[in-house]
């Protein structure tokens, strides 16, 4: 009698097991699926709110490159005397100012596109620096020349960097 009154409580708390089981999976595949949505939801607002700032870091660094391009930057920048060591110093200190203006825009971008930005930078200082160190530079209007010539001669690190931003951008839009 007493193994009969134990089957007949199976009986009865088995199918209450399974559906409380069944409702626990149900809820928390619910809570599950309603927590996904709210991130999504909350990624894509956020999202929006960053794109446009994103895009303006993109356009800063893009003209950021194009200020320190050697070609733009010598053109926009005339020497004040006949000295080469002063207008080297000069166009180090206009491309450093540009660079520490933009300086706050590398969060925005991945680690790869701004150490190209930094290596354009500074191997754009270098080439000017090791320019004016030549011996057949002798005053500032042959410096700004020899820098012109060489770049004719290859391609601007301002260039390699511009392309590299442009190729980011593309595959971030």
């Amino acid at each position: 009698m007493n193994t009969d009154k134990l089957i007949e409580l199976g009986f009865y708390t088995l199918p209450a097991v399974v559906t409380g089981l069944v409702a626990l999976y149900m809820f928390k595949y619910f809570y599950k699926n309603d927590e996904q949505k709210r991130r999504y939801s909350l990624m894509k607002e956020n999202q929006k709110q960053a794109l446009p700032i994103k895009l303006q870091a993109y356009e800063r660094l893009a003209l950021l490159l194009e200020r320190i391009n050697p070609t733009k930057l010598l053109l926009r920048i005339a020497p004040l005397n006949d000295d080469k060591n002063e207008y080297q110093q000069l166009l180090v200190r206009h491309i450093e100012q540009e660079y520490e203006h933009n300086i706050t825009q590398q969060i925005y971008v991945s680690d790869e596109c701004w150490t190209m930005i930094v290596t354009a930078k500074n191997t754009i200082i270098q080439n000017i620096r090791k320019t004016a160190l030549s011996p057949e530079v002798v005053n500032s209007d042959k410096l700004r020349e020899t820098i012109l010539k060489d770049l004719f001669e290859g391609e601007s690190a301002t260039n390699i960097a511009l392309a590299f931003l442009k190729s980011e951008l593309k595959e971030f839009l």
